[in-house]
């Protein structure tokens, strides 16, 4: 699988990369940045990816989240997709910036005209990883996803609906329950169309609810002064659900902070050891 270097650096040993291949499943170029370690042994990295937010590219959690040191003393490697396919010429895919492009919802897109183009799922699950393993000295089989917000949503939705593709999982103020929040009822009805029972099936409480469990503890941070809580994150929903279905979850509210990356960087950490202990790594 052909890919390009655009830009490498060295950091905290290891080596910061974005990079950019044509994609099939997109049907276009789609950009990513990996994190890789210093080499300390003949292993394989473990792969952490983290999806970002609305309005995110590839280089906003690696810039913004503040992970590399951490990881880099783990062994562990940092993916980082882009939040959507670019430059699609579909009418609708920009000028807003709750949906489409920058906005992928980390969906496979069934109604026109999206569905040739945004195809989030199928890139984030099965191309890219097969991309990483065969390029990278990375252990694809030793895998953890996070993400925030939308990618919070994303981690979370993906994770419940592949079980056993990831081992470790974790959520920074995700959108729980899309089909219940303004973000989520824009974006399902357009990716999707009418169909609500397709909705629920990109949904975590309605997957939860609905019999889908992750094979461990998630991990949720969410901050109390976030201006989104209640209108668009409502974790709450998540806890219930959790809680009368028997999954595991330690859902952490935290007094005093919001939506932004000053949030991720302060709990970063306490994420990436808690992918690091479910892949093994402490």
């Amino acid at each position: 699988m052909p890919f390009e270097v655009l830009a490498e650096y060295r950091c905290h040993g290891g080596v910061q990369g974005f990079y950019r291949h044509r994609s099939t499943e997109t049907g276009g170029p789609m950009k990513f940045g990996l994190f890789r370690p210093a080499q300390i042994s003949a292993g394989k990295f473990p792969l952490l990816t983290f999806l970002a937010g609305l309005t995110c590219s590839e280089e906003t959690a690696a810039i913004k989240a503040g992970a590399q040191r951490l990881a880099a003393e783990l062994g562990l490697a940092l993916l980082t997709p882009d939040t959507s396919p670019r430059d699609t010429g579909i009418e609708g895919a920009t000028g807003d910036w709750e949906f489409g492009e920058g906005a992928g919802f980390y969906l496979d897109a069934t109604a026109a005209p999206y569905s040739e183009r945004f195809r989030m799922d199928a890139w984030v699950t099965r191309e890219l990883p097969a991309l990483i393993a065969t390029n990278f000295n990375v252990d694809i089989e030793r895998s953890g996803l996070c993400g925030h917000s939308m990618g919070g949503h994303g981690a979370l939705t993906l994770a419940l609906r592949n079980p056993g593709m990831y081992r470790s999982l974790s959520a920074f103020a995700p959108i729980v329950a899309p089909c219940q929040v303004p973000w989520g009822q824009k974006a399902l009805a357009r990716f999707l169309g009418d169909d609500r029972e397709a909705w629920r099936r990109h949904d975590s409480v309605e997957l939860i609810r609905s019999g889908h469990r992750f094979d461990g503890s998630i991990l949720v941070d969410q901050g109390d002064a976030d201006a989104f809580l209640e209108a668009q994150l409502r974790p709450e929903l998540l806890r219930q659900a959790c809680a009368e279905s028997g999954q595991p979850l330690d859902l952490r509210l935290q007094p005093g902070y919001d939506h932004s990356y000053w949030f991720i960087q302060s709990f970063i950490a306490d994420h990436l050891q808690h992918h690091a202990r479910a892949l093994h790594l402490e």
